[in-house]
């Protein structure tokens, strides 16, 4: 079998973005950033391991009960006067919210922050039949600006250094080209508040379904999803069907686990929880809400036995910030809307194990990610599943196949090892490995006598 276009794009980019200088400086910076707030952040708590411990149990006990919960949460919110729409993938999810769209003669789109409507591409489809659609998270409006798919889960141009985005507002808005943070994010603020009273329609994801209620919890920091959910006559919401928890009081464990390892906060300044539109006594929210519950290749995951936890993942972002490969080669790299050890759990799921194997094998296996994640996920244990399964299926190549079976052959003889020598050896390993181990590496050399030989001449053959 040959290699995937979606693999050799994935080698390509990153072998060349792993040695741009520029690029890692940035991402240095602002990891750091990060990993001394959470550092700080995490000491909120006097037992966070046991709270990692039931965050994990209670999501991984939704997952396995996944239906159950799913009719509870429907039940509860169509009660409130919201209306639910489930999704088997992301052309059904377009398709019903084009629907709504061109039913209420939608003009203006406002969104909050989401990776769902990443992940069907929403802003392009509106966008193609003449819908404006607008990132109102300052984040997501700078790579939407900047013509770029989000870098990462939670901070989308953590990639971009402040005179990037200075130069970016200079070339599309004419503004100054030394203008600081404070005077980008007052400029995006003013130019944004004018689109939220003009909107027709507003759209967000969910950090969290809420079953017992009917509701979604929506955490941030800026105040737009506030605004994108409660000022428009109509509000979407679009979640995965894996972001539910049981209770609202549920909630007292999951949002400072979210704050305090997506950005070292003990809580994120805005937090909201709608359980429908607005009733006949309230001013304020929308007149319809839906709420869209997507599939989209979750099932899939659902299946496996082992990745199945990986749905419990509440999109915190803490495995790509500790994440070794992540911090080189960047998010755009892995070409998916999920990067970083998550990404590469779940992408082979749900965009093809045959197209996207080569992520859980883009890995060192090191257990960071498993070590920081706030429901314990075993991220590096599924990454060895997922490659199993890709051999399993035969998702592998010719030279792949001889590679192991030589390779295993000679390292199960002694004799064989040591019929070469180092000369003929590094022959060997040049020929045939040199291309793979890349152009920026030299190869190691075997030494001219093996272990083995050299232990016999020192100790002699009785100390074999």
């Amino acid at each position: 079998m040959k290699s995937s276009v979606q693999k050799k794009t994935f080698l390509k980019k990153a072998e060349k973005v792993a040695f741009d200088k520029v690029h890692r400086e940035k991402i240095k910076f602002n990891i750091s950033r990060y990993d001394r707030a959470v550092e700080k952040g995490k000491k909120i708590y006097s037992d966070l391991s046991l709270a990692r411990e039931r965050a994990g149990y209670i999501k991984y006990k939704v997952i396995n009960d996944l239906d159950k919960y799913l009719i509870e949460f429907e039940d509860n919110f169509t009660k409130n006067g919201g209306k639910v729409i489930w999704a088997a993938d992301a052309r059904e999810a377009i398709h019903e919210i084009l629907k709504i769209a061109r039913k209420n003669k939608v003009k203006k789109v406002v969104k909050s922050k989401s990776m769902t409507t990443e992940e069907v591409e929403l802003n392009k489809n509106l966008q193609q039949i003449h819908i404006e659609s607008l990132e109102t998270d300052l984040g997501e409006f700078i790579v939407q600006q900047a013509g770029q798919k989000p870098y990462h889960i939670v901070t989308p141009a953590m990639h971009m250094s402040k005179e990037d985005i200075a130069a970016l507002y200079h070339k599309k808005f004419n503004t100054d080209e030394k203008l600081t943070p404070e005077e980008l994010t007052l400029y995006t603020r003013k130019l944004l508040r004018k689109k939220f009273v003009e909107a027709d329609m507003g759209i967000s994801g969910a950090n969290f379904l809420i079953a017992d209620i009917g509701g979604i919890a929506v955490t941030e920091n800026e105040g737009n999803a506030m605004l994108s959910m409660s000022f428009p006559k109509i509000h979407i919401a679009i979640a995965g069907i894996e972001k539910l928890i049981p209770r609202l009081e549920d909630l007292d464990l999951y949002w400072p686990l979210l704050a305090t390892h997506g950005t070292g906060q003990n809580m994120t300044v805005y937090n909201s929880i709608l359980t429908g539109p607005k009733k006949a006594e309230e001013k304020d929210g929308p007149e319809e809400m839906y709420v869209i519950l997507l599939d989209n290749g979750r099932t899939n995951i659902l299946a496996k036995e082992r990745q199945r936890q990986a749905l419990s993942c509440i999109r915190c972002g803490a495995c790509l910030n500790a994440c070794p490969i992540y911090k080189n080669i960047g998010g755009h790299t892995y070409d998916t809307t999920y990067s970083g050890p998550i990404g590469s759990v779940i992408t082979p799921y749900l965009k093809g194990l045959k197209d996207y194997n080569h992520l859980s094998f883009a890995c060192t296996i090191c257990g960071k990610c498993t070590e920081v994640c706030p429901v314990k996920i075993p991220l590096h244990e599924l990454m060895l599943v997922n490659r199993d399964d890709a051999v399993k299926n035969g998702f592998y190549t010719y030279f792949d196949k001889k590679s192991v079976q030589v390779s295993t052959k000679f390292l199960l003889s002694r004799k064989r090892l040591d019929m070469f020598g180092g000369k003929m050896k590094n022959f060997g390993a040049g020929l045939f490995m040199e291309k793979v181990w890349g152009p920026r590496r030299e190869l190691p050399e075997f030494a001219e006598k093996s272990f083995s030989k050299q232990w016999k001449e020192k100790f002699g053959e009785e100390n074999d």
